[in-house]
């Protein structure tokens, strides 16, 4: 079944990577001060940030992860993919327009604006420890599966490799790299990844033999309500609460959009990353089918790199889908260092020191880059600890986080008398609520905890927990506002409800809008469309 990597594929391995590092070091001298090291200069397009967000979300846990279950569960994954599309509609449509008008640098200070500076540096600090978890260890324990799979690599050295290429051009060229990296990673990733599909599905005997080889619930996108992964309610009400912390908050994508040239082009770019995340259903998760259909038995994980090793998969063709691989995974790291490297700089380093000169602050935003890549190194021997359905991992880790945020976000964003008190309590008090059930949730399953209460706690659907804790915080945010006089209210000077940007479309083309309004409803409509197909 296995095949070894031959000398073509390596060499279109080798040719990927001095491409990237070509583009990534064309803009090393794009640092003249922090909005260029930072936003690129805020002038970015529809068509960068479109490819950009794309890329910065699909990364090795994508391919690994997804694939991983959909061999075990079928299309139910794919409901996380179809549901981003309309928070990536709602960003460009209502938060994007109020960042922009905002002017700010990162997602926390409009925290800071909306309420104190205190808010701002919690968000900014449980942020940059998310990063670490979520994006940057889990992306490199999903290479480590495909390098030890392909190359017969240690999760060490493959892991350590990556990072410093990676690390390499986002230190030199900053936010203008990555972004210009991410395009030519995203193009690459995505024709490697309908290539890879599409040999799949020829060697299973097209969509029919896979249906015909594959119990009809594999094809069934909707799970009962306890269903221990997918129940239809935590889709529907639980998924919602991650994505809207994910798409529109969280500053690892939302970065994108605040180094837009204008509105016009953030809304152009969020529609064409919507309108691609319709396609992970079938390039990402449908791999994982076919993988079971001509492997029975094989376990999650496996899937991708074992039906990525088989002689199914043609010599330079295999180079080729390794190569993509690594764009997802690079394009990945590359974000994830430059937001942790910006929410430092700005929202820590500048507050403290508002004399400091631009290229001071570019050159404190190159160390933290630096000292991010040394740390992760030490961190690349622990990423083994992490579950091997790497996507459920990912998406159980963010539901604890995001709920407490998304209520603050939401909440801030509808009512113009919320005090900053409340919410520091509330993001305070919610936090350590997710993280203490995602903790006794780790240690019952390695049967540390016997305490039958304990145990029904932690056997709580991940998906149902972020519903229940994003009331809670909520109800909390609430019944706090009123306990507590308003500390600083500033809606008689800045206006932060939702309503009050959405008139502002005096440098914005009626035309534009009118094809963005038609553009948004043919995504929705094939999203829909899906739903509906795979029900």
């Amino acid at each position: 079944m296995e095949n070894t990597i031959t000398f073509l594929d390596s060499l279109i391995i080798f040719i990927y990577l001095a491409v990237v590092l070509i583009i990534g070091f064309k803009y090393r001298n794009r640092d003249k001060n922090t909005s260029e090291y930072f936003l690129a200069d805020r002038n970015l397009g529809w068509f960068v940030i479109g490819i950009s967000l794309f890329a910065t979300n699909i990364s090795s846990e994508h391919f690994i992860g997804l694939a991983g279950s959909g061999a075990l569960r079928g299309f139910a994954v794919s409901q996380f993919e179809l549901i981003a599309i309309f928070f990536l509609i709602l960003l460009g449509w209502v938060i994007a327009p109020i960042y922009k008008r905002l002017g700010i640098f990162t997602t926390p200070e409009f925290l800071e604006l909306r309420f104190d500076s205190i808010n701002r540096k919690f968000f900014s600090a449980l942020s940059i420890f998310t990063y670490i978890v979520t994006k940057i260890l889990v992306t490199l324990f999903a290479g480590g599966i495909l390098f030890n799979k392909i190359l017969g690599w240690s999760n060490f050295y493959s892991a350590s490799a990556i990072v410093l290429i990676t690390g390499i051009y986002t230190l030199v060229g900053g936010f203008t790299a990555v972004v210009r990296t991410q395009v030519f990673q995203g193009i690459f990733f995505f024709i490697s990844a309908i290539v890879f599909t599409l040999f799949g599905l020829f060697e299973v005997g097209g969509f029919n033999g896979l249906t015909a080889k594959l119990p009809p619930e594999y094809f069934q996108m909707f799970k009962p309500i306890d269903d221990p992964e997918f129940p239809w309610t935590g889709i529907l009400f639980g998924a919602p609460i991650i994505a809207f912390w994910y798409w529109c908050a969280d500053n690892y994508i939302v970065q994108r959009v605040l180094g837009a040239r204008s509105i016009d082009e953030a809304r152009g770019g969020t529609l064409l990353a919507a309108f691609l995340k319709i396609f992970p259903m079938f390039i990402f998760v449908l791999p994982g089918l076919i993988a079971a259909a001509l492997y029975p038995g094989i376990k999650g994980d496996e899937a991708f790199p074992v039906l990525l090793s088989s002689n199914i998969i043609p010599v330079g063709i295999r180079g080729f889908v390794i190569a993509g691989f690594l764009g997802a995974m690079m394009s990945s790291l590359s974000a994830s260092f430059n937001t942790i490297s910006e929410l430092y700089t700005i929202d820590f380093y500048k507050p403290k020191h508002p004399d400091a000169s631009e290229r001071t602050l570019v050159l404190i935003g190159r160390m933290v880059t630096i000292f991010i890549v040394v740390f992760v190194l030490l961190l690349v021997p622990f990423v083994r600890l992490i579950n091997n359905q790497i996507y459920i991992f990912l998406q159980g880790t963010q539901a604890f986080i995001s709920a407490p945020i998304t209520s603050v976000f939401l909440l801030g964003l509808i009512f113009k008398k919320i005090n900053a008190k409340s919410v520091f309590i509330t993001l305070i008090v919610g936090e350590f609520i997710g993280l203490s059930h995602f903790v006794i949730e780790l240690m019952a399953k390695s049967g540390v905890i016997i305490n039958p209460l304990l145990l029904n706690y932690a056997r709580i659907n991940y998906l149902h927990f972020t519903i229940f804790l994003f009331l809670f915080s909520s109800l909390m945010l609430i019944g706090l506002n009123y306990v507590f006089q308003s500390e600083k209210d500033l809606s008689s000077s800045k206006s932060f409800s939702i309503l009050s940007f959405q008139n502002d479309n005096a440098n914005i083309k009626i035309e534009s809008v009118r094809l963005n309004i038609l553009i948004s409803g043919i995504i929705l409509i094939l999203a829909i469309s899906l739903w509906y197909m795979f029900m």
